[in-house]
């Protein structure tokens, strides 16, 4: 079976933590990868996720821990609506 990896940029204004990760983790940008396979048996090329993993940083060791999507998705969209309350409370 085909598989490929994407990588992908994503940026915490605000620290965060994700269930799979120890502690709280700084805000800054950390690399994604998505681990993706290829659907066979159907007329068009399509591709499903299989795993996703973030890179993190300790001290001088960078690791690749595997994540849930949905948690990630939920910590950036909280990190966001943070940010945007920040930006509210500063403009007045």
């Amino acid at each position: 079976m085909f598989t490929r990896t994407k990588t992908r940029t994503v940026h915490f204004d605000a620290p965060f933590t994700l269930t799979g990760l120890e502690g709280v983790h700084p805000p800054g940008d950390y690399q994604v990868q998505d681990d993706e396979e290829q659907i066979t048996g159907i007329s068009w090329l399509a591709y499903r996720r299989v795993a996703t993993m973030i890179e993190v940083v300790a001290g001088q060791k960078k690791s690749l821990v595997h994540i849930d999507p949905s948690d990630l998705d939920a910590a950036l969209d909280m990190d966001r609506g943070l940010s945007g309350q920040k930006n509210l409370n500063t403009t007045h």
